[in-house]
């Protein structure tokens, strides 16, 4: 990739949401939900642009409150119910807005870092990925719900310390390369890259105990940032 590329990165906030009425707004340590994300793809070093694809004009309110520059691209009724996919938010926005790279960011990985993503798209860029996915390390043993094991010989249990697991997809973020989004119709495809996160900062809030669990995480958090700072 050079550096006339343009790279930006697409936030779907969705308005309806039946598990958690309001989800993407919702309260987590004094700020929206979604403002964890927006924070971390304006912070990043190499997104140009940062952009949220929303049906909902709360949303959108809520976003242009954050005053952070963050760009708004309203979605059709058709590209927000419950039986959109992800892909056809991506192929709408795609119509929309003109970039080589686009960063998918999932609004519900409040810990994701610019970090993350500043290290994810130069490994992307340094080794040609064509597109690129955010995920944890797991040596958790997998059983289907026949009772069959899905990633290991329960007649020869390895050891955990010389089982080198698997790698679990978080959802945080997508890297799609636009001629691959635009040939594939899909947010992965042609050589395909890895980012490992912590698994404790993969957390994908879908429940009301995920929000609990977020809360006291990020109190953690911001604890120890501010001890550091002292």
């Amino acid at each position: 990739m050079n550096e006339n590329q343009t790279v930006i990165a697409m936030i779907p906030l969705r308005g309806g949401s039946k598990g958690i009425p309001g989800k993407n707004i919702k309260n987590l340590h004094g700020k929206p939900l979604c403002y964890w994300v927006v924070h971390a793809a304006i912070s990043s070093a190499r997104i140009s642009s940062v952009y949220v694809s929303t049906d909902s004009p709360e949303i959108m309110d809520v976003v242009n409150g954050f005053g952070l520059g963050v760009k708004l691209v309203e979605r059709p009724a058709r590209f927000a119910s419950d039986e959109a996919s992800t892909e056809s938010v991506m192929l709408h926005f795609a119509e929309q807005v003109e970039f080589d790279t686009l960063v998918t960011i999932q609004a519900t990985s409040p810990f994701l870092r610019a970090d993350d993503l500043d290290t994810a798209l130069i490994e992307y860029e340094e080794k040609r990925y064509d597109s690129m996915l955010s995920v944890y390390h797991s040596h958790d043993f997998l059983w289907d719900a026949n009772g069959q094991p899905l990633n290991y010989d329960p007649r020869m249990r390895p050891r955990r310390q010389e089982w080198h697991g698997a790698f679990v997809e978080n959802g945080a973020f997508y890297i799609t390369d636009g001629d691959v989004l635009a040939r594939e119709k899909c947010r992965l495809g042609g050589l395909i890259g890895l980012y490992q996160m912590d698994k404790t900062d993969s957390l994908d809030i879908d429940t009301l105990d995920d929000f609990l669990l977020a809360e006291a995480l990020m109190k953690q958090r911001k604890s120890r940032e501010e001890s550091a700072s002292v």
